[in-house]
């Protein structure tokens, strides 16, 4: 089996030769439905394309029309980014009205989607809880022991990157059975050693394979 990474940020107009190289298989995460439309077009055999709205970009989020976003994802078995930032400085109301509108279309779309919760971990499972949809990643996961139950509870994966997994207190707190690997590269990828690129899940999969009491080829 290649590795998997489950969020990364990937030239949409790279060469393909390039993705083939990377010989891992990415899901690879759009920030807007202009770049989601570019990214249809591509046909890579190691790289899934996802459909994103990014919550920290304000063009992004004005940009977000439902009707395009759910055409977007008749023609893509996965969803990212999508979520919500509490630390950002768009506008809280205008991501939620944006979340709300994609997590609406999923319930009747089921798709995979890789959700970002940064400074706003109960907020997005409040906003989730309301909606309900299946599918869900829970991506750079950083919430409370708490949270993290009620993730688990609800039936939610989480994709851990160099720098989330030395969280141990939170991997106690998760069956391995709902842990993904992910780069978020290049943002995530800064903790992890060299050759920092899409794919390169191997420090994760060391420190899950440590921790889990695994072979590295069992994580």
């Amino acid at each position: 089996m290649p590795p998997l990474d489950v969020h990364a940020h990937i030239n949409v107009d790279i060469a393909s030769s390039e993705v083939d190289a990377l010989r891992s298989v990415v899901f690879a995460m759009t920030r807007s439905l202009a770049e989601a439309g570019e990214a249809r077009k591509r046909h890579d055999q190691n790289a899934i394309w996802g459909v994103g709205c990014h919550p920290g970009l304000v063009t992004s989020l004005k940009n977000f029309d439902r009707k395009q976003f759910e055409s977007l994802i008749d023609t893509s078995a996965l969803v990212g980014e999508l979520g919500l930032d509490g630390a950002t400085r768009t506008n809280l109301d205008l991501q939620k009205h944006v979340l709300r509108e994609a997590l609406e279309v999923l319930e009747l779309h089921p798709r995979l989607v890789s959700l970002h919760s940064y400074n706003a971990t109960d907020l997005l499972l409040g906003v989730l809880a309301a909606t309900p949809i299946k599918g869900v990643i829970l991506h750079w996961w950083l919430g409370s022991e708490t949270a993290t139950r009620d993730a688990v509870k609800a039936g939610y994966y989480f994709s851990f990157n160099a720098s989330s997994v030395r969280k141990k207190e939170l991997l106690d707190l998760i069956p391995i059975s709902r842990i993904l690997t992910e780069t978020d590269h290049p943002y995530g990828a800064r903790w992890s050693s060299p050759p920092r690129l899409p794919g390169r899940v191997d420090d994760v999969e060391v420190a899950l394979s440590r921790h889990f009491g695994l072979a590295v080829a069992a994580t």
